[in-house]
């Protein structure tokens, strides 16, 4: 039996890709985020390029946020997230901050707050990072973030990383 959660809550997923065609690695998870049983995609935004962040030297990235409106645990969400990274082929090396084929990040779900050694939600990146806010205000502008508050009240520099949307 699969673990539910009593109603449908929006989750909103980050994707990334900086590897082989990025904006088609986009399409391939958003494609697999719509065919998610007890999951209805009801929003993407458009592709952002980013610079990367770290201090590895990378490619840019292209970037995305997709809401959708699930019945399923954070915890299984996670594990279908992982699920569809390593089914489009990403490796896990354990480098942080490398190229990747795809990144798929649960960044809120619903009200819910989640604080676990490998499940924090929100995402706790999500304050500091353009590339998840210019996306996320495309797609829900009036969300209010749990233990953050309203979207439109974070402060964006759309300078720094370097970004811009694409399509």
């Amino acid at each position: 039996m699969r673990p539910t959660v009593a109603a449908s809550q929006t989750a909103y997923i980050g994707l990334g890709s900086n590897l082989e065609d990025p904006a088609v690695q986009i399409r391939k998870a958003t494609w697999r985020l719509e065919r998610l049983p007890q999951c209805d995609v009801t929003a993407v935004s458009s592709n952002y390029r980013s610079e990367p962040l770290g201090p590895v030297a990378q490619p840019d990235f292209v970037n995305a946020v997709a809401a959708l409106e699930t019945r399923i645990s954070g915890r299984e969400l996670l594990q279908v997230l992982q699920r569809i990274e390593a089914d489009m082929g990403r490796v896990r090396s354990g480098e942080r901050w490398g190229p990747r084929l795809i990144d798929l990040d649960l960044l809120i779900l619903g009200d819910t707050l989640i604080a676990e050694e490998d499940l924090v939600v929100p995402h706790p990146g999500i304050p500091e990072r353009n590339f998840v806010l210019l996306p996320l205000r495309e797609i829900a502008p009036d969300l209010i973030i749990p233990g953050l508050g309203p979207l439109a009240d974070i402060a964006v520099d759309q300078r720094k990383p370097r970004i811009e949307r694409i399509a």
